[in-house]
């Protein structure tokens, strides 16, 4: 049962990373930043709009890298998109104890079980900043800083 969890869970990266979600430059973005990975050269710009009321009313990427990077972004823009500014952070601590494998009560709501998929990566710890780089870009978007290297 585990293989066929672990291949189901590689297929949806492989789909994702295949067909990104959310994969565009949005016109009306008002908070963006880059982040680069120079390990691996993985880069990508993430695009939000937030609303005066500090909801996230759109999120969408544009980027190069592997496989675990592409699809962590497009699984992001996914479920970010009708959060708080609160709640997106919440979720990115969440699962960046997730990936490396830090003990927690890692809780996103119906969304847990979508971002448990990458959850196999803590295997790789190179492959953890990978995971989380626009997750990084996503944060410093709302900080308002438009770049953030993993580094």
């Amino acid at each position: 049962m585990f293989d066929d969890l672990r291949e189901l869970y590689q297929e949806v990266i492989l789909d994702h990373s295949k067909k990104p979600r959310n994969f565009r430059h949005p016109a009306d973005a008002n908070h963006e930043a880059h982040g680069y990975n120079p390990l691996c050269g993985d880069t990508v710009n993430v695009y939000l709009k937030m609303g005066h009321n500090g909801l996230i009313e759109d999120a969408a990427f544009e980027g190069k890298g592997c496989a675990i990077s592409l699809a962590s972004a497009s699984m992001m823009t996914e479920i970010i998109k009708g959060k708080t500014e609160s709640e997106a952070r919440h979720i990115f601590d969440g699962f960046q104890k997730l990936v490396k494998g830090e003990e927690n009560d890692f809780d996103a709501g119906e969304d847990t079980e979508k971002l448990m998929m990458l959850a196999g990566v803590k295997e790789f710890p190179m492959r953890v900043k990978c995971a989380t780089l626009a997750w990084h870009a996503m944060t410093s978007a709302m900080d308002d800083k438009t770049e953030v290297s993993t580094e």
